[in-house]
């Protein structure tokens, strides 16, 4: 029997009192696409800092292949964090440094490789993601767009297996965020990684998602799972038809996306 690359177990979000999402239990194959979806406020991004070791849940637990990363002592957990990379909403480049010295950062700080090989690892990460030739560029001097590759090329610094993704395209124009899209499913495919995202763009989720949870802000848990054109296509949650259609007919919406 095949183990998922990621498994979430009878997991409940709090702070204090304050439930987020409750029972929380579904599975992360590798090589997929997957998001995390839902209405505000129902804990997305709540959700993706649980997964990677930033929040402690308050009930249940995360799994990485059959190693809980929750029970695990500190440094076997940063072991197994060592596998993940981070794009978060905003890029979260460091606008004093190019974006060479943005890549390089957690390169330089996690292992013992000289200047020459960093150097590099960086220009074929950048090369990566489409910006070659722009190392000595600082984050203000480019576009969101390609401020939004740099902070993916620095998330692929370690060769993570897993990538996570928070809100990618947020702020991009539709054609920038559809060479994101482009770019991500490319980056599954060409480099093997798995992808976990958290969206709430339709061109998006149906364009490269490949499964799917859906979080419901009123129930305080997952209502929906599974590929998210099956999921517009068999769904009878009012909920999870209203947000996946906005308001438009489910054939519509279909041949929007075929």
């Amino acid at each position: 029997m095949t183990v998922p690359f990621l498994t979430i177990k009878n997991m409940t979000m709090a702070y204090g009192d304050f439930v987020i999402q409750r029972d929380l239990n579904f599975s992360i194959n590798r090589g997929d696409i997957f998001i995390i979806m839902g209405g505000s406020g129902c804990g997305k991004s709540t959700l993706l800092m649980h997964l990677i070791g930033l929040q402690h849940p308050a009930k249940g637990d995360v799994f990485y292949g059959e190693e809980s990363l929750w029970l695990a002592e500190h440094k076997a957990r940063q072991r197994i964090l060592r596998r993940t990379g981070v794009l978060f909403q905003s890029g979260a480049l460091l606008s004093s440094m190019t974006l060479a010295e943005n890549i390089a950062l957690p390169i330089t700080e996690h292992t013992r490789l000289g200047a020459q090989r960093i150097r590099e690892i960086v220009s074929y990460k950048l090369a990566l993601v489409g910006l070659a030739g722009f190392e000595d560029y600082y984050p203000s001097e480019i576009s969101g767009g390609m401020q939004k590759r740099a902070g993916l090329a620095r998330a692929m610094a370690l060769d993570p297996e897993i990538l996570f993704f928070d809100e990618p395209s947020a702020g991009l124009d539709p054609v920038s965020a559809k060479l994101l899209d482009d770019l991500i499913r490319s980056l599954r495919d060409n480099l093997g990684a798995t992808i976990v995202m958290v969206t709430h763009e339709l061109a998006s989720i149906f364009a490269i998602g490949t499964n799917s949870v859906f979080l419901d802000p009123e129930t305080k848990t997952m209502i929906a799972g599974g590929p998210p054109k099956q999921l517009l296509a068999e769904s009878r949650d009012p909920k999870v038809i209203r947000f996946l259609t906005r308001g438009e007919t489910k054939n519509q919406e279909v041949c929007n996306h075929e």
